[in-house]
């Protein structure tokens, strides 16, 4: 399990480092990425080129931080967050080549979290290798 700051903002963080330091050295096989929160996700993306930005942005579009929401508890909009994990899912798998992440060339693996009200996540890594 790795645990997280996320703080108190919105935040697309790239995990890709630790998940890489994961699998080293266990050959082929599939990395599990598991976040087990309510209002975090898991994300492939490219990250450092604006597309972490422009996914808090498209997400603040579909998901708006305001008094809609059913669920009202925390800071306003916070039952959004609860919508999120629908659209960016808690959990993602990578392929494992060799010990080494099989991702393109511009993808990271990020954890995204919009709860400004919980800055701390944990993420579980899980690896299933060929017997």
């Amino acid at each position: 399990m790795h645990s997280y700051r996320t703080g108190g903002r919105e935040t697309v963080r790239d995990i890709t480092g630790d998940c890489a330091g994961f699998v080293e050295g266990r050959g082929d096989g599939l990395l599990q990425v598991f976040v087990p929160h309510a209002t975090a996700g898991i994300a492939i993306i490219e990250t450092g080129a604006g597309s972490d930005d422009d996914l808090l942005a498209a997400l603040a579009d579909l998901l708006p931080a305001d008094d809609r929401w059913r669920h009202r508890h925390g800071s306003p909009g916070h039952g959004r967050s609860h919508v999120m994990p629908a659209l960016v899912p808690p959990y993602a798998t990578v392929p494992v080549l060799d010990g080494r992440l099989a991702l393109g060339t511009w993808q990271s693996v990020c954890l995204v979290d919009l709860n400004v009200d919980n800055a701390e996540r944990q993420v579980r890594l899980s690896f299933l290798g060929a017997a």
